[in-house]
């Protein structure tokens, strides 16, 4: 359990969240309380991130399984390698919050060089390429994966930092140190402990060959998004518009959208390839209660991670 600073900086974090209220530790019941217990227990702290999905129970068990058997789960990779992969991840999409957290892990596993390198924005080598075994390759591709997912949520949902601004400059470098101490891996991590929050799912990612539990983590996540009330037009547009997408944001003007008559399906586009344009105005003219809001904002997040995903694995085989 995180000592009282840092119990406090993400209460108030938790507070903070943006068009949402998530489901408070003590009022969790049923799978929410289910989630929660293995976030403390196997992430060190009920992280605002992951916690922000708590009015949408699937999609709030969907982002841990992605998370947990992504990035804590022991593998054949370091947590530091995989933390390297978040920030890179994180970087390359500007999620300024999620950049901080991990660049607090890495300096905890004593990777403080690469960490300071990112911040910098200086080039860091990549841990998907060279000599890796397929089971390897799987889990970096899967965290991947998740931070294209997360970052999004981020995007939408918090601020720059998980700290708030409440908490004084003469603070912060120590809550820092002390987050990121809790974010070091456990000792009893075992693979596959997420899987039974969801059910089976039948799709196969070919990206995950060599790894059955992080390809029966995402083919259960996968099958929780699309379980979700998300009507087939907004799904039908989102995909026929990724599918032509080469994953470069398109800038700080939102026109390349304004033509989208419907605001949910606007809304939606917006997630998936700029996040960042995603404003009071765009979340209000949707007219969405917390779960549809998480339920979208969360099956478009997936989708276009996917899509980034499949993206990288066709720069790769070229």
């Amino acid at each position: 359990m995180a000592p009282t600073l840092v119990r406090f900086a993400l209460r108030r974090v938790s507070r903070e969240v943006r068009y949402v209220r998530p489901i408070s530790f003590g009022r969790a019941s049923g799978l929410v309380r289910d989630v929660y217990r293995q976030l403390e227990r196997d992430f060190g702290m009920l992280a605002p991130p992951v916690a922000l999905h708590s009015p949408s129970p699937t999609v709030l068990a969907a982002t841990w399984t992605m998370l947990r058997e992504s990035l804590v789960a022991a593998g054949e990779t370091s947590r530091a390698d995989r933390e390297v992969v978040a920030s890179l991840v994180s970087q390359a999409n500007s999620c300024p919050y999620c950049v901080e957290v991990h660049g607090m892990a890495l300096d905890s596993l004593g990777r403080s060089s690469v960490a300071s390198a990112i911040a910098a924005g200086e080039a860091v080598p990549d841990p998907l390429d060279g000599a890796l075994s397929a089971a390897a390759r799987a889990e970096l591709t899967a965290v991947a994966f998740t931070f294209h997912y997360l970052n999004r949520a981020v995007s939408v949902f918090l601020g720059p930092s998980p700290l708030p601004s409440s908490v004084p400059d003469s603070a912060r470098s120590r809550a820092k140190a002390v987050l990121g101490r809790f974010l070091r891996p456990v000792e009893d991590a075992s693979p596959g402990l997420s899987l039974d929050l969801l059910p089976a799912g039948s799709r196969v990612f070919s990206w995950a060959a060599g790894n059955p539990v992080v390809e029966d983590a995402f083919s259960r996540a996968e099958s929780a998004f699309a379980s979700v009330g998300i009507s087939p037009a907004v799904r039908n547009t989102v995909r026929r518009t990724l599918s032509t997408w080469d994953g470069v944001p398109p800038g700080l003007s939102r026109s390349w959208v304004d033509t989208v008559d419907d605001p949910v399906t606007r809304l939606a586009l917006v997630v998936a390839k700029a996040p960042y344009q995603v404003d009071d105005t765009l979340v209000a003219s949707a007219g969405l209660d917390d779960r549809e809001l998480i339920e979208l904002v969360g099956w478009a997040s997936f989708v276009a991670a996917a899509h980034r995903v499949s993206l990288t694995s066709i720069r790769k085989a070229a």
